[in-house]
């Protein structure tokens, strides 16, 4: 994993998706002068989440959508878009979920925890189970912080019981699309000794 973090960007693609990482950088130290420092802990706290894609080799195509999702997620909370459009905190929780969802199961893949997603027998059966589960997984634990906030740091924050059952149902229906996604589509760039096989082909490894 540290050979790939290191890994020198190559294309107009991977360049882009670091420079992703270094906008999140740029936005944590934008909110800590022009918002709060409430706002730029929030910020903070999608720094380490925007340096995954890095440490597990992410297709560049995937690293981007995933790196404007979180900062996205991010931003809203600071600009306050999740109570100024109502339908914004809906949109987010769906789409966000269920990107950031897939891209845990690459990383437990890394981890030995899951089965690697460029392991093509294996990765369609369990990614249509477990992308979900790792979604709702999220979902509550998302819940939790935004409680532990709202009760220990600024009662600014957006708490309420259908709200946050809202947000878990939906979420859990982004995870459910994207696990069927994820059982069709590499989400891993391609490295030396990965090159795909008839077999591998035949059986979805795209």
């Amino acid at each position: 994993m540290i050979d790939e973090f290191l890994r020198r960007p190559h294309g107009p693609a991977e360049w882009s998706a670091d420079a992703l990482r270094l906008l999140g950088l740029v936005s944590v130290i934008v909110a800590a002068i022009g918002f709060t420092w409430t706002d730029a802990g929030v910020l903070a706290f999608a720094l380490p989440a925007l340096l995954i894609p890095r440490f597990v080799g992410a297709r560049p195509a995937f690293d981007i959508v995933y790196s404007v999702c979180v900062l996205i997620a991010a931003w809203s909370n600071v600009l306050d878009l999740y109570t100024s459009i109502w339908w914004w905190d809906i949109a987010v929780h769906f789409v966000a979920t269920g990107v950031i969802a897939a891209m845990v199961f690459v990383l437990f893949g890394w981890w030995g925890v899951l089965p690697r997603s460029t392991d093509p027998s294996r990765r369609p059966q369990s990614a249509r189970v477990l992308v979900p589960v790792i979604g709702l997984a999220l979902s509550a634990v998302w819940e939790m912080v935004e409680w532990a906030g709202f009760t220990w740091i600024s009662d600014q924050i957006y708490v309420t019981y259908d709200d946050t059952i809202g947000d878990m149902v939906v979420g859990g229906l982004g995870a459910t699309i994207a696990g069927l996604i994820v059982a069709r589509v590499r989400l891993e760039r391609r490295r030396a000794g990965d090159a795909d096989s008839p077999r591998k082909a035949l059986s979805g490894d795209r």
